[in-house]
């Protein structure tokens, strides 16, 4: 026999170190199933020893009562409206998402992670007899929140402390994360809502697995949902009224205690739109008070600019301002931007995993050219594997590197099986790559076998 080169030997250390991590896991998954047996007889044995004992007991009662009484009514079952005030409602699913992620390896955590991401969602006829008229109106957002079930989990257990991938094996509370195990497995995600056909709404940006069930949507408003938008609004007014034109000159002494006079509520520190203009058809108002009253929205406008203005001066008058008060906390946050209002964990923006580094091989590259893109997808013309969801080549390549480069495996993966394989499925494809230190790379990218 010829000697084994260099790359053959490389290749057959490194499968030797594969087998010997699977035997591992093999060898955890048979301590697992045995303890799982061992627990499951004592629960068997536990109930068993307690209905003998409730035989034996309603035996004696037997023996020593002469007339038994008879069995209590059933219990009716709770009103819809007192299982609404005590929260034990029973969800029905709206739909179910066709999603080009079907198996959890892989799918984002997150659905700013990938942007070419798409998803279908078509209403259920049987939660509405009409599911397109639901949906009236919905197509003027381009955004929808999806709540739905993680129906994955494969397990209801959670617990109050868990380990999110992106502190690299770190504690922290469930509460804190996003993580899916949760005493109520319910999902959110901010969805981008391409287009509505009928009853189908046509989603991108997604991280949702397909057969995902859909609880609810509700349509993203900025005004009500972002706090950087709340922030604008509350300053919009004043940016706003500052370019109003003024014939009166006043100093700014003068106007702040013309307002203590006038408005002693320094709560209200912006007039109510449409205050300052006289009612239509009122003419017993004379014009001499119509000015007064404008003069006074002018030096209420003034007194109001100069207010926001030293907010941001004077840390007292900060403190004793309600719009601008910074929330009481014992924990020092980072503050992102000028915004009060939203603090976030320091570790969402700066995690301890760093992003990684993204590759194909030639041959990888090859394969994933050879896949037609969705809109051709009824072209008799062209032969090859086709994508349902995604619209080119170009898009999928740009879809992996963004699910790798966030790093997709667990703790459990990264620590203990650094060098083994790593395989998911993005639309119609299913892609092999490999990780090393700070980089990902993808091997072969082939059609899914149906």
């Amino acid at each position: 026999m010829s000697p084994v080169c260099d790359c053959c030997g490389e290749t057959i250390r490194k499968l030797n170190q594969q087998v010997s991590v699977m035997r591992r896991e093999i060898k955890n998954l048979r301590q697992m199933l045995d303890s799982s047996v061992r627990a499951h007889r004592k629960h068997m044995t536990t109930l068993q020893s307690a209905v003998a004992q409730i035989g034996l007991r309603e035996a004696a009662d037997r023996d020593h009562t002469p007339s038994p009484l008879p069995p209590p009514p059933p219990s009716p079952s709770p009103s819809p409206q007192a299982a609404l005030e005590t929260g034990n409602i029973q969800t029905v699913p709206i739909g179910f998402i066709s999603s080009c992620f079907s198996v959890k390896n892989g799918t984002p955590r997150q659905p700013t992670v990938c942007g070419q991401s798409r998803a279908e969602l078509r209403i259920q006829q049987r939660v509405f007899n009409n599911p397109d008229h639901a949906l009236l109106g919905l197509d003027q957002f381009s955004h929808v929140w999806i709540i739905f079930l993680f129906h994955k989990n494969g397990h209801l257990s959670y617990k109050a402390k868990v380990k999110p991938p992106r502190l690299n094996g770190q504690r922290v509370g469930v509460y804190s994360t996003r993580s899916p195990h949760r005493p109520n497995a319910l999902g959110l995600t901010l969805a981008k809502l391409d287009k509505i056909v009928g009853d189908t709404l046509y989603l991108s940006d997604i991280d949702m697995i397909a057969g995902t069930p859909v609880l609810d949507i509700k349509p993203y408003i900025p005004e009500y949902d972002s706090p950087q938008t709340r922030i604008h609004m509350d300053s919009e007014p004043y940016e706003l009224n500052t370019h109003q034109p003024s014939e009166t000159t006043v100093d700014e002494s003068d106007s702040l205690n013309l307002h203590k006079d006038s408005e002693p509520d320094s709560a209200q520190s912006r007039p109510e739109s449409g205050g300052d203009v006289p009612a239509a058809g009122s003419s017993g108002v004379s014009t001499q008070s119509s000015l007064h009253r404008d003069l006074q929205g002018v030096l209420e406008e003034v007194r109001a600019y100069v207010t926001q203005r030293d907010l941001y001066q004077s840390e007292d008058q900060m403190s004793e301002s309600p719009k601008r008060k910074h929330p009481e906390s014992k924990v020092d946050r980072p503050c992102y931007g000028e915004e009060v209002y939203s603090t976030i964990a320091d570790w969402i923006r700066e995690p301890p995993v760093s992003g990684l580094e993204v590759r194909f091989t030639p041959h990888a590259e090859r394969q994933l050219a050879e896949f037609l893109p969705s809109h051709l997808s009824g072209s008799p013309d062209r032969v090859g594997p086709r994508f349902r969801f995604l619209r080119s080549p170009e898009e999928a390549a740009a879809a992996i590197r963004g699910v790798l480069a966030a790093d997709p495996r667990s703790v459990y993966r990264r620590t203990r099986c650094r060098d083994r394989l790593f395989f998911f499925t993005l639309d119609t494809a299913d892609i092999t790559c490999w990780f090393g230190q700070g980089f990902a790379e993808v091997l072969q990218v082939q059609p899914v076998e149906s």
